[in-house]
């Protein structure tokens, strides 16, 4: 598989493809492939150089001289996913100049040369400005560690920071713009800025560059016991700082750094004594407390090369990214057969039973519901008549419906009511009572029951009466649902328990022009209706 094709396969690469891995890890790859070893192997990846170049500032017993500038490369390599190493060779160039004199230097032999700035007859020195240009090469190794890359949040980043810590050699070469000729200079500067004069260092700095025109070409004071490499001082050097990288695309990107360096020498200024000034007294002479430094923020080009059978370098892969993908859309991990709850054992499982609770043996639909197989809202398990005409629906609570007689017994019922002796006729009921439910309560209180009570011996002394049991509601779903269930508390009340035959009753519920928590009773005598209607919404009735 090429690289290519390794990076677009997931988020990452194919945790799959042994050509990203080494030799010395096909052993853990294979077992990991056999599911023997939980953990995929490292993956080969890729080495990155870069160039950079930026500004350079010293950290010295002399002031800095104006912005220097620098230039870099390195080669770096991933240990891992958090730490790399990297080689990195630097070109430093550093300048100084103070805007204090100092004449207490008779320590330094490169600057009292007789053909220089000699002692004076009454042993003092004429006062001089320190100045210096360093050049410095250095070679170092450092550890980066960095700490983007592993997000819990997304796949991959865009850029990344780190942080890191090195030493190497580094050898310099410092140089003074002196000469025996800038001491009237000296002095004509020192002349026109007293010394105590502090808010004009600015433009003491800026005489003394017109005063120092001449070349950077007397070598500055040296340290005898270190060694040296070409002639010049060879010391250590230590380095820490920081950096950000942003990514172009997979090959590219540019990095933003800052880096510290702290040296083994005094000497980088060519100054290890200084000048201990004290307005109104006289000066002093006192060796540099602490080792140079400088810093160097740098802006570079970084690349990544040997790419074949390797993956980016691990500071820009995720290694949660296998494990969050596998974990989506398992593609090596083992699944167990899965095992699905069918708690009424109809054959269909829970997560799609809409019916869960299904009477064993009662048969059910692909979703999981009882069967109804004329719809008349009885299920087949509950069905005592389970192909009921459509014209004799609606059916009782077993499901049994009652069909209309044939033309001839409509005929003879006509002709037996004109005779006034037909069903309904003569009925003396008179006016029935009311029960008003609280609430959305469907529930029957101990007066209702009394009232119904009433109601049921006047049906029983006038036996040719029917009566028309009323709910309202019709504004909602919810509304006409609880009609219905009040309506058919009253009519269940009155059958089961006050022993009135079904067919006495018509069923009306969600009329309208009425009050929605009132059920009404009136004599239906003569009328037509049915004695049971289905539940208009048995997912809302109410227990």
């Amino acid at each position: 598989m090429s690289y290519t094709q390794a990076q677009t396969v997931g988020s990452s690469y194919d945790i799959r493809d042994s050509s990203l891995i080494p030799t010395r890890r096909l052993a853990q790859h294979n077992e990991f492939l056999n599911n023997a070893y939980p953990f995929p192997a490292k993956p080969r990846n890729e080495w990155e150089i870069g160039v950079k170049g930026g500004y350079t500032s010293g950290f010295t017993s002399v002031a800095n001289w104006g912005p220097t500038g620098g230039f870099g490369f390195h080669i770096r390599k991933a240990l891992g996913y958090v730490v790399s190493i990297r080689a990195e060779y630097d070109w430093i160039r550093l300048r100084g100049l103070n805007y204090q004199y100092s004449q207490s230097y008779g320590k330094n032999s490169a600057l009292t040369l007789p053909i220089l700035y000699p002692q004076q007859a009454n042993g003092t020195y004429a006062p001089i400005f320190y100045n210096y240009r360093s050049t410095v090469h250095e070679l170092t190794f450092q550890a980066l560690f960095a700490f983007n890359n592993i997000n819990f949040h997304k796949a991959k980043t865009g850029w990344n920071a780190y942080v890191f810590v090195g030493a190497g050699p580094m050898t310099y070469g410092t140089l003074y713009k002196q000469d025996g000729s800038y001491l009237q200079g000296y002095q004509n500067v020192i002349n026109q800025f007293p010394v105590e004069d502090y808010k004009h260092k600015g433009d003491i700095r800026s005489a003394l560059k017109n005063v120092l025109t001449g070349n950077w070409n007397h070598i500055a004071e040296r340290p005898t016991t270190s060694a040296k490499l070409g002639g010049v001082p060879l010391t250590i050097v230590g380095v820490t700082g920081v950096g950000f990288e942003f990514k172009l695309n997979d090959r590219w990107n540019i990095a933003l750094e800052d880096k510290f360096s702290f040296t083994g020498t005094k000497l980088l200024a060519g100054q290890q004594w200084q000048n201990n000034y004290t307005p109104g007294s006289t000066n002093s002479i006192a060796q540099v407390p602490s080792s140079d430094k400088y810093n160097f923020v740098s802006l570079g080009l970084n690349y990544n090369i040997f790419a074949k059978h390797a993956v980016e370098p691990l500071w820009w892969l995720n290694p949660l990214d296998y494990a969050y993908n596998e974990i989506n859309q398992p593609r090596h991990m083992k699944l167990p057969k899965p095992i699905l709850d069918d708690t009424d054992g109809d054959g269909v499982t829970d997560q799609f039973d809409l019916e869960p609770n299904t009477p064993k043996g009662a048969p059910v639909d692909t979703h999981g519901v009882s069967l109804d197989t004329d719809g008349d809202g009885v299920p087949d398990y509950k069905d005592k008549e389970k192909i009921t005409p459509t014209q004799c629906q609606p059916v009782d609570a077993d499901g049994v419906g009652k069909c209309p007689d044939p033309q001839c017994c409509k005929d003879l019922k006509n002709l037996i009511d004109s005779a006034g002796l037909g069903y309904g006729h003569k009925c003396g009921i008179g006016d029935l009572p009311s029960i008003t439910f609280k609430g959305r309560s469907v529930n029957l209180t101990k007066e209702h029951k009394q009232l119904l009570s009433t109601v049921a011996q006047k049906m029983k002394d006038n036996p040719n009466c029917r009566v028309a049991v009323i709910g309202y509601g019709e504004s909602s779903k919810a509304a006409q649902q609880l009609s219905w269930d009040r309506v058919n508390a009253v009519i269940n009340y009155l059958v089961e328990k006050e022993g009135i035959s079904s067919d006495r009753f018509i069923f009306r519920y969600g009329q309208s022009g009425g009050e929605e928590n009132t059920i009404d009773l009136k004599d239906a005598t003569g009328e037509e209706g049915p004695n049971t209607v289905p539940a208009p919404h048995p997912n809302l009735r109410r227990k």
